[in-house]
């Protein structure tokens, strides 16, 4: 991992620099590492936060993996439904960051908020078991009858903890776990993007081995004890964070916020309205409106902060519907996967092993990507943008979508067959699950390409103390772009009599679906292509451009120029006394 002497750039958005952290950790925290050699106390420093990261990302991969087929065969609900709830808890968790560090930096402090997420995702991890939990094994009485859960219990039990542990989830990320711990602020270009590279490596490594894992154990093993390996993951994180909180948990400085932001484009727009409507006033860009010397309440400084936010929001707008077609590989992709044959030399694979197939690629390509990187960054004075790798990323993705529907045409030509999975007989076709590669393949490629550049991209394009918003600005995106998905899903089951999205997939037409998504997605990656070139000066210093047009600079230049000035009339021979007066 990259390595500097600073972390500036806190959870909620900006910069602060290590010294000052280093020196001002939080009430309760441990002072026996501050004992250890500085390149020790980094080292553990980085181990703890990379082992944190992990064990969260186990727990959320793990309750991910088979979430639809317990939601279909357990809790008994239709495929689009549980395709539904599936998204929504991707995007829940997605956001919560967000919200969880808004709430750090206003209304509770932040060991305590930790400490309430803690017990949140150590709540919700623990209460899925007693959903999946068969009572019907164990609540016999003397007279036979058995006690199960009734289903109305258990779905409000199961939403209940997919709330708390994504509630968890999001303090985890917010604040144990923020860029922050990485040390990327003296970073340039090309060590960021193998940052990203990486870090987004490590992540999906983590989720093959959860989802070859896990999703078995859940399935075929003991699928009644599944949900209790988030839970021990859950427990790994917060004994780990609880070993060595007085090294991660510190208290940043807020010099601005994700309010004020928003708060600077609102008032931008009312006040561009009213004098739209009743005033003419010529300015350079419409968030000059919230200017306080254009009668606006913010300062100057926050203003063109802003502003150089709002040139990232073309870039975050195309990444919604390329996350929607991410979201069909634990929605769309897991369904066809589900109802083909999974049956491979006499060993029946888990539904979310199939995933592993979309995180090949991109274990495969990092390192190549790395090779590339190296040498374009090393060969051109100015460096390159990874938005090439955006523009072929949105497009391997629409590939995949068109795939999928050829291959869910395909499927339906085999004869039928029954399967069973998590003990219950389900009738599927005899396709085998493997002719199903090429569309995971394809956005595992996607996820590669895509998913690095952004993050660069979003971090690299800003000032240092907007970075932390920009990240949470492309989480806000990324979550909508979830909950985007869901809403696609509803609106096809809805409109077309679940003709669209099927519950019985050879009943229905889901490759419409995918040929519709894929045809969306198209013009998308032909949207952001054409903006593409706005971003590819990554070597633009933010910090200067944006430092200088703050006014107490501009006042200080305008008075070092009078003083040069004045020393050159005085020292000027060629002016008389009459001139020099």
């Amino acid at each position: 991992m990259p390595g500097a002497d600073s972390r500036e750039m806190q959870e909620k958005g900006f910069l602060n620099p290590m010294a000052d952290k280093e020196q001002r950790p939080l009430p309760g925290g441990s002072n026996h590492a501050g004992k250890l050699p500085q390149p020790e106390k980094k080292l553990q420093e980085a181990v703890c936060v990379l082992l944190v990261e992990l064990c969260e990302r186990f727990t959320f991969f793990g309750i991910v993996c088979n979430m639809i087929l317990f939601c279909t065969v357990k809790l008994g609900y239709r495929s689009y439904q549980a395709a539904m709830v599936n998204m929504c808890f991707v995007g829940t968790s997605t956001l919560t960051p967000v919200l969880v560090g808004w709430l750090a930096e206003y209304l509770v402090g932040r060991i305590k908020l930790v400490c309430i997420c803690m017990f949140l995702h150590f709540l919700g991890t623990a209460l899925l078991p007693v959903v999946s939990f068969p009572f019907e094994d164990v609540y016999i009485d003397r007279r036979h009858i058995l006690h199960t859960l009734p289903k109305r219990e258990q779905k409000i039990v199961f939403y209940f903890a997919l709330l708390t542990a994504s509630l968890g989830i999001g303090g985890i990320r917010a604040i144990v776990c923020p860029l922050s711990a990485y040390s990327l602020e003296d970073c340039g270009p090309k060590e960021l993007l193998s940052f990203f590279n990486w870090f987004h490596w490590l992540v999906n490594l983590n989720s093959a081995v959860v989802f070859v894992s896990i999703s078995y154990i859940q399935q075929s093993v003991a699928r009644n004890l599944g949900f209790l390996i988030p839970f021990v993951s859950g427990l790994m994180a917060m004994i780990t964070v609880h070993m060595v909180r007085g090294e991660m948990i510190y208290k940043p400085k807020t010099d601005s916020s994700l309010l004020t932001t928003f708060g600077v484009i609102f008032s931008a727009l009312k006040a561009c309205w009213v004098r739209y409507r009743y005033f003419s006033m010529g300015v350079s860009s419409w968030l000059d409106h919230a200017k306080e010397n254009h009668g606006g309440q913010y300062s100057e400084t926050q203003v063109e902060g802003t502003k150089s936010l709002a040139r990232l929001f073309p870039l975050f707008a195309f990444q919604i519907l390329y996350r929607t077609c991410i979201m069909q590989i634990p929605s769309g992709y897991y369904l066809q996967t589900m109802n083909s044959n999974l049956h491979f030399s006499g060993f029946v694979l888990p539904v979310a092993a199939m995933n592993v197939i979309s995180i090949v690629p991109l274990l495969i390509l990092v390192p190549i990507l790395e090779c590339i990187n190296s040498w374009l960054f090393s060969s051109k004075d100015n460096g390159h943008s990874p938005t090439i790798y955006i523009v072929v990323g949105h497009l391997s993705a629409a590939l995949s979508v068109i795939v999928a529907g050829f291959s869910e045409i395909h499927r339906k030509h085999f004869p039928q067959v029954q399967q069973t999975l998590s003990e219950e007989v389900l009738l599927v076709s005899s396709m085998p699950c493997f002719h199903l590669a090429p569309q995971y393949i394809l956005l595992g490629v996607a996820e590669a390409l895509v998913t690095p550049s952004c993050s660069l991209l979003s971090f690299r394009l800003v000032p240092e103390r907007m970075r932390g918003i920009s990240m949470h600005f492309l989480a806000l995106f990324n979550g909508a772009g979830c909950f985007m998905g869901a809403l696609f899903v509803q609106t096809a089951h809805a409109g077309t009599q679940g003709d669209w999205f099927p519950h019985l997939l050879h009943e229905g037409k889901l490759e419409r679906f995918f040929f519709f998504l894929a045809s969306l997605m198209m013009v998308n990656t032909l949207g952001f292509w054409t903006i593409a070139h706005r971003y590819n000066n990554l070597h633009q210093d933010c910090t200067k451009e944006f430092r200088g047009c703050l006014p107490g600079e501009k006042l200080l230049k305008h008075e070092k120029a009078i003083k040069h000035y004045n020393a050159v009339l005085e020292s000027s021979p060629i002016l008389s006394p009459m001139e020099k007066t």
